[in-house]
């Protein structure tokens, strides 16, 4: 039976003070979710932890802020959720399953166990905050170079243990130059936008686009073998050329090229991170839009 969501929120420090009194043998738990700013280590360190306590066969975290949807486990018929906040800030929503209901006395030390996950998700939060900041590429609010060297290692990682399979593509805007030349930077700048918009448009939640630098372009997909990612470059490259573009009395329209890699437990290489220029070079030789 599927639980309406509950309302948890740390109203005051002196919330959480009373919980710890009471309950001294769960410092344990809270010294451990002090060692991380990962949401996904996080909720990981936490399931394990309360384990013993309530049993239950999986959990599904989603944090809408941070475009994060974190689940493991087998999902089953009873269920319980719980919005997490503090000070009007939402922290996201958990959702323990398992087979059989779960009684009163575990919801009520879910509840007080709860507390010692809110300020852990809440420095995670504030921590995730600055790094999408920094991660940020100012023009197409797409993700920048940095991030992708970093998050590429944890994907990398992550898929090496999941053995699931991870697949990267590499987009080029043709002639990007002759917009520049012949429209302007303005209108190279609005061509920018408008295509990383239209890519945005037709990616999954879980996607993520970067500025590798100029108008190249990187996308990473987890869990997407090479037929999945090659037809989603496809779909990507006919709304790219189907757009038609205005700006400034000048319109005109774009084409990009693509490049598809995919692989299954692949090990980090430093020179991986050069990638993206090497997949499309020939694409822009060509003068033309095909699929690599």
């Amino acid at each position: 039976m599927q639980k309406q969501s509950t309302n948890l929120a740390v109203i005051s420090n002196n919330t959480l003070a009373a919980n710890k009194v009471v309950n001294l043998h769960h410092y344990d738990m809270s010294s451990a979710l002090q060692t991380s700013l990962d949401f996904n280590e996080l909720i990981t360190i936490f399931s394990s932890k309360i384990a013993t306590m309530i049993p239950h066969s999986a959990y599904l975290y989603h944090n809408e802020e941070f475009h994060i949807t974190l689940e493991h486990g087998v999902f089953t018929k009873h269920s319980i959720a719980y919005k997490l906040k503090i000070e009007q800030q939402s922290l996201g929503e958990l959702t323990l399953m398992r087979n059989t209901r779960f009684s009163d006395a575990e919801i009520e030390l879910l509840e007080t166990l709860l507390c010692c996950l809110i300020y852990p998700l809440r420095n995670a939060s504030l921590y995730n905050s600055a790094i999408k900041l920094a991660y940020t590429d100012t023009l197409t609010q797409t993700n920048n170079r940095a991030a992708f060297n970093d998050i590429l290692q944890r994907e990398i990682h992550l898929a090496r243990r999941h053995g699931k399979e991870l697949s990267l593509i590499f987009m080029d805007l043709d002639h990007f130059k002759a917009i520049n030349d012949d429209y302007g930077h303005e209108c190279g700048d609005f061509a920018l936008k408008s295509v990383a918009s239209k890519v945005k448009e037709n990616l999954r939640t879980c996607d993520m686009m970067f500025r590798f630098g100029g108008e190249e372009f990187v996308l990473i997909l987890s869990n997407t073998d090479a037929e999945g990612a090659n037809a989603l470059a496809e779909r990507l490259r006919l709304a790219i050329e189907s757009q038609c573009l205005a700006h400034d009395m000048q319109v005109f329209k774009v084409t990009a090229s693509f490049g598809v890699t995919s692989c299954v437990m692949m090990t980090v290489k430093p020179s991986l991170s050069n990638a993206p220029t090497m997949p499309c070079i020939k694409q822009k030789n060509k003068a033309e839009t095909p699929l690599c």
